[in-house]
C-alpha cells in the first residue's frame, strides 16, 4: 500500500508528488492520457509559484527555459499603439512546466503512469481503493484528485461543482509558428468592436500561443478552430501581408467557467487544482493556484502521515480545505473581475492583458 495516490500529472499533481517525494513520502503518481502533451495551456508562473518550484529545486531550471522579460506589443484597428514591458512573471508553456517536474520527479524516483484512468474509488477506515479502467486496484493512505476540470475523482465522489459555465465559447486557442512575426513581444491586436487576436511567443521553441475571438459562420454560428480559420483571423487582426502562419500542434476553445467544488475533501481524498476550481483565465491564476493548493495539501497530508492517528492527524488533514476553499472562492471572484476589466480595456487604444495581470 502507497502513502499517498495522485490521480492527474499536470502541474499541480507534479508538484505535489515532488513536495512528498522530497520529503520521503510513498508517492504514485497516474494520468488517464497515453502520455505527456505538448501544448502550451498556461503559460505563465507567478512569484509565489516560483518559490514554491524554488523549494522543490526547479525554479532555476524553470527561469533558464522560460522569458522573464516579456513586451506586450498592442496595436488597434491593426495599427501599432503602444509596448508595455511586464516582468512579474515568467512565461513558457505547460508542456515546458510540466517536463521540469516530471524530470525532478524522476531523480527522487517516481514517474507517472500513464495510461491509466480511475473508474472507482472505495473508501475504508484506513485506506483507499482506486480502481482503473484495466489492471489491479491501487491501495493507498490517502489520494489526491488533480485531474483536472472533468476531474473523474470529483464525480465518482459525488461532489458538487457548483457556478456556471456560458453556453458559448469565447476564443479560439493554439500553438502555431508565424516564421517572419518577431518573437520579442506578446502580439495583441484588438479592434474598436471588442474582438482581438493574440499571439505569446514559447520560449525555445518556434511556436506562438494564440487566442483569438471566434469566427462566425454566415449563420452567426462559431466555426471550429483550424489553421484556415486562424490564418483568416490573423489577416483580419494583423493585416501583415506575407505572415503566414503553420505548423499547429494544438487547437482548442474556451468558454468562460466559473465554477467550484462544494467540498475539497472527502474522507481520504482530496481535490486540488482544476478539479477543486475552474476560472475566467484573466491574470493567469488558474495553474498558479494549483500549485499552491499543492503546497498546502503536500504540508498537509506529509505532516499528517508522521502524526499518530486521532484528534491530531486528523486536525492536520482538516487545514487544507480550512485554508483553500476560502481561496477558491476569492480565486472566482477575482478573475471574474479581472476579465471584465480586460474586456473593458482592449476597447482603448493601447491597452491589453496587462489589465488583468494587475
Amino acid at each position: 500500500m502507497t502513502d499517498v495516490l495522485i490521480v492527474g500529472s499536470g502541474p499541480t499533481g507534479l508538484t505535489l508528488a515532488c513536495g512528498l517525494a522530497l520529503h520521503g513520502v510513498d508517492v504514485r503518481i497516474v494520468d488517464q492520457r497515453p502520455g505527456p502533451h505538448r501544448e502550451s495551456r498556461g503559460k505563465s508562473l507567478s512569484s509565489s509559484s516560483l518559490r514554491v518550484l524554488e523549494q522543490l529545486g526547479v525554479a532555476a531550471r524553470m527561469t533558464a527555459l522560460g522569458n522573464a522579460d516579456l513586451v506586450f506589443r498592442k496595436y488597434f484597428d491593426g495599427a501599432h499603439i503602444s509596448d508595455t514591458p511586464f516582468t512579474d512573471v515568467l512565461f513558457m508553456g505547460q508542456w515546458q512546466i510540466e517536463e521540469v517536474l516530471r524530470e525532478r520527479l524522476a531523480e527522487l524516483g517516481v514517474r507517472v503512469e500513464y495510461g491509466t484512468r480511475i473508474t472507482g474509488i472505495h473508501q475504508e477506515a484506513d485506506a483507499v481503493t482506486a480502481q482503473p479502467a484495466a489492471g489491479p486496484a491501487i491501495r493507498s493512505r490517502y489520494l489526491a484528485g488533480c485531474d483536472g476540470g472533468g476531474s473523474a475523482t470529483r464525480k465518482l465522489l459525488g461532489i458538487p461543482f457548483e457556478g456556471s459555465t456560458e453556453e458559448r465559447s469565447m476564443m479560439v486557442l493554439g500553438d502555431v509558428s508565424a516564421p517572419g512575426l518577431s518573437r520579442e513581444f506578446w502580439h495583441q491586436w484588438f479592434t474598436s468592436d471588442g474582438a482581438a487576436m493574440l499571439l505569446c511567443p514559447i520560449p525555445g521553441t518556434d511556436s506562438f500561443q494564440l487566442q483569438a475571438s471566434r469566427e462566425l459562420d454566415a449563420d452567426g454560428e462559431p466555426l471550429p478552430p483550424s489553421l484556415e480559420s486562424f490564418q483568416r483571423l490573423f489577416d483580419r487582426h494583423a493585416r501583415m501581408p506575407g505572415i503566414e502562419l503553420a505548423d499547429p500542434t494544438w487547437m482548442s476553445t474556451w468558454r468562460v467557467n466559473v465554477r467550484m467544488a462544494a467540498r475539497l475533501r472527502e474522507g481520504r481524498v482530496f481535490l486540488a487544482g482544476d478539479a477543486a476550481h475552474v476560472q475566467p483565465i484573466a491574470g493567469g491564476r488558474g495553474m498558479n493556484t494549483g500549485i499552491t493548493d499543492a503546497a498546502v495539501l503536500g504540508r498537509a497530508l506529509t505532516s499528517a502521515l508522521s502524526a499518530p492517528s486521532g484528534p491530531t492527524r486528523e486536525e492536520l488533514l482538516a487545514r487544507y480545505e480550512t485554508e483553500r476553499l476560502p481561496a477558491a472562492a476569492e480565486l472566482l471572484a477575482d478573475t471574474t473581475q479581472r476579465l471584465e476589466r480586460v474586456l473593458a480595456a482592449v476597447r482603448e487604444p493601447g491597452r491589453g492583458t496587462e489589465a488583468g495581470l494587475r
